[in-house]
């Protein structure tokens, strides 16, 4: 993460915001919900319609600096307006972005290199002008935008913009229901004063990719790709008080990030990564809270959609891997049977469909982006915190991952039930997920319990996901041969044994 700046407002060349996305997706009834937001019912606002073409090289060459470049009509109030604008973002992984913006007016819908001159990181993008020759327009954003201009007290400025509309992309396209909060004057924590009291009335989705990265994602065919874990890189010599906001915000990302590509797309791989992304979340902090500078905020307003994420990966589980892979055992030939578990997974599929609307529905409630948002909020607060008494990240990391080794050990020597079992699985997890994320800092033997904790998690997994299979299958009424045959496979699965030397 970049430095935080004091509570001033951007200076030239910069934008800060918070982008929200907006799970409801109705427009008339976000206008009427927004325009009941105290701060915004005293503004009139105004509509604008915007067509934006980002253009990039073959290569992608500005995708890869994170730098987007777009030229932007205005329509309304008049005759059209052309805008060209460079922007370019930091490292960081937050909902709350701080970039660089250089915009300026032109003449009309043609890339100007000369408007690029007052803009510093194009000197750099692009010393010898090539970059700019072999530039070519790679996709387009259509939206209606409504503006609200917020003042508050001590000089506070904020612009709230509503963007309804879609990108498109090589005939692709992509809805665009997202809300922008951009502080033109006073410090950056008036945003998530103004986006708390939004998220009291809207239901909001905290979201860190703009509207660049998902159009080069539209590009690219891969709108709704399931975000998997990118442990940030780091120094060997890094203080731990610098490195637990990265990694923080890294897995909490990879949680929001599948949280909204499931509002639109249904691949189970959204559901298992979101639950990955925030489990990954939870090991972290458990190893971190002692040496956080700022305890992290409760979250009971999110446990409604974890509890449903839970109940829909293990349906997703059933539908896409248990149940394929005992058909054959259990039909045998007969064709009778084959009817039977046939009529047994279209239910597990209907059950699997009305849990993804379930799931859907909970990020429509206020209660969820207020928890998501809070939890935002705390990490960009966590970045900022006064430093501690500094700490050598590489040897606490040691230090903290072989207790947890150390613990997960004694864990499966005691696991001769099934309590007892899911408690040494829940460790295995905790410490792959910390090994995962601190490989760096740690000694090479960690490799070799990462592979250790892998390997019993899966095995202890396998026997987990076929005594849900027959619970499920009692609980959706299957015919009772059925579900004694999956209660039969999970007796048989006895969890692996995996010898000494872990």
């Amino acid at each position: 993460m970049s430095p935080r700046p004091d509570a001033a407002a951007p200076g030239p060349g910069a934008e800060i915001e918070i982008k929200l996305a907006l799970p409801a997706g109705d427009p008339a009834a976000l206008l009427r919900q927004l325009q009941a937001v105290p701060a915004l019912a005293r503004h009139r606002p105004v509509r604008r319609q915007m067509h934006n073409l980002y253009y990039d090289t073959p290569d992608q060459a500005l995708r890869a600096r994170r730098a987007a470049l777009r030229i932007r009509r205005v329509d309304g109030g008049g005759a059209p307006q052309w805008l060209q604008t460079l922007k370019t973002a930091d490292a960081g992984l937050s909902a709350l972005s701080r970039r660089g913006e250089w915009e300026v007016p032109v003449p009309g819908p043609a890339l100007q290199r000369a408007a690029l001159r007052d803009a510093p990181p194009w000197r750099e993008l692009d010393p010898d002008g090539t970059l700019f020759d072999a530039l070519v327009p790679c996709f387009s954003t259509d939206f209606e935008r409504t503006c609200w201009t917020v003042r508050q007290r001590g000089g506070v400025l904020i612009e709230v913009a509503l963007d309804l509309g879609q990108a498109v992309a090589g005939g692709r396209s992509a809805p665009l229901c997202e809300l922008e909060l951009e502080l033109l004057a006073g410090p950056p924590a008036a945003l998530f004063r103004l986006a708390q009291q939004i998220a009291r009335r809207v239901a909001v989705l905290p979201l860190s990719a703009s509207k660049a990265e998902r159009g080069f994602a539209l590009a690219l065919g891969l709108p709704d790709a399931p975000r998997r874990a990118r442990p940030p890189v780091f120094p060997r010599r890094v203080r731990l008080q610098a490195l637990a906001p990265l990694l923080l915000a890294e897995m909490f990302d990879q949680f929001t990030a599948n949280l909204h590509a499931l509002l639109a797309a249904d691949h189970p791989e959204l559901v298992h990564q979101a639950r990955v992304g925030w489990r990954r979340f939870r090991s972290a902090l458990r190893l971190l809270r002692p040496v956080l500078a700022v305890p992290p905020p409760a979250w009971p307003g999110l446990q409604p959609l974890l509890d449903l994420l839970g109940g829909l990966r293990d349906l997703d589980v059933a539908c896409t891997q248990t149940l394929p892979a005992l058909q054959p055992a259990y039909t045998a030939g007969d064709p009778g049977r084959a009817v039977a578990w046939a009529a047994v997974e279209q239910s597990f599929q209907a059950a699997a469909g009305l849990q993804r609307k379930a799931v859907r529905l909970a990020l429509r409630e206020p209660l969820t982006g207020q928890a998501l948002l809070g939890l935002t909020q705390w990490l960009e607060a966590l970045a900022d915190a006064p430093p501690l008494p500094p700490v050598p990240a590489r040897r606490w990391a040691r230090e903290r991952v072989a207790r947890l080794h150390a613990r997960w050990k004694q864990a499966r020597r005691g696991a001769e039930d099934a309590a007892g079992q899911h408690r040494a699985r829940l460790l295995a997890k905790r410490l792959r997920y910390n090994i995962e994320a601190l490989r760096p800092l740690l000694p090479g033997r960690a490799g070799r319990w990462l592979e250790r904790a892998s390997r019993a998690q899966a095995e202890v997994g396998a026997r987990r996901d076929a005594v849900q299979a027959g619970v499920l299958a009692a609980q959706l009424a299957a015919p009772l041969e059925v579900v004694a045959f999956l209660r039969g496979v999970a007796a048989g699965l006895e969890p692996g044994v995996l010898g000494d030397g872990v």
